[in-house]
């Protein structure tokens, strides 16, 4: 009996999943807090308006994060200093809202709920993930408290407490 009810939810929990309109695919890369610890994992995707980053993590202090894609594709705990700083190839100021910005590497805060966790997709405006891929790659950065999307030159975003280096796009198979 339940592998009948298992078998018929299936085609439901698939349309969930699609009902977000987020595409299937694309790399995904491990969320670590300072301790090296994993709490989560972003993916992301190529779209006409730029990178989309599905943040999904847990153990994150309640409230508002700044979120930013830095230069370098290294998450060394516990300050992950090693990560660089923001991305800024234009060498632009901070902030979506500064008149002198922003840095190519700035995105919209995110909301961890009262229990930690954070579910939601940020996009990185005017970017392609190939561009991310340099080098050295890049990561993607949570800080402690909310981007004011105007201080140079890290918004008074806080602490940096979670880090997931980007990983390159996953080649598709030879037919």
């Amino acid at each position: 009996m339940q592998i009948k009810l298992v078998a018929a939810l299936a085609p439901v929990a698939l349309a969930a999943c699609t009902a977000t309109g987020e595409p299937r695919g694309g790399p995904v890369s491990n969320i670590v807090n300072g301790a090296g610890q994993q709490i989560g994992t972003v993916r992301a995707w190529d779209t006409p308006g730029g990178v989309t980053f599905r943040i999904e993590a847990s153990k994150l202090p309640a409230g508002i994060h700044g979120v930013h894609v830095h230069t370098k594709g290294r998450c060394d705990g516990p300050a992950f200093e090693s990560a660089g700083g923001h991305w800024n190839p234009t060498d632009r100021k901070h902030g979506l809202q500064n008149p002198d910005g922003a840095h190519a590497g700035d995105m919209p805060n995110v909301t961890a709920a009262g229990n930690g966790w954070v579910r939601e997709s940020v996009t990185l405006p005017n970017a392609t993930y190939a561009q991310l891929m340099d080098a050295d790659g890049s990561s993607l950065m949570i800080h402690s408290a909310a981007d004011d999307y105007r201080t140079d030159p890290s918004g008074n975003s806080g602490t940096r407490i979670a880090c997931a280096v980007l990983q390159p796009m996953p080649v598709p198979p030879v037919r």
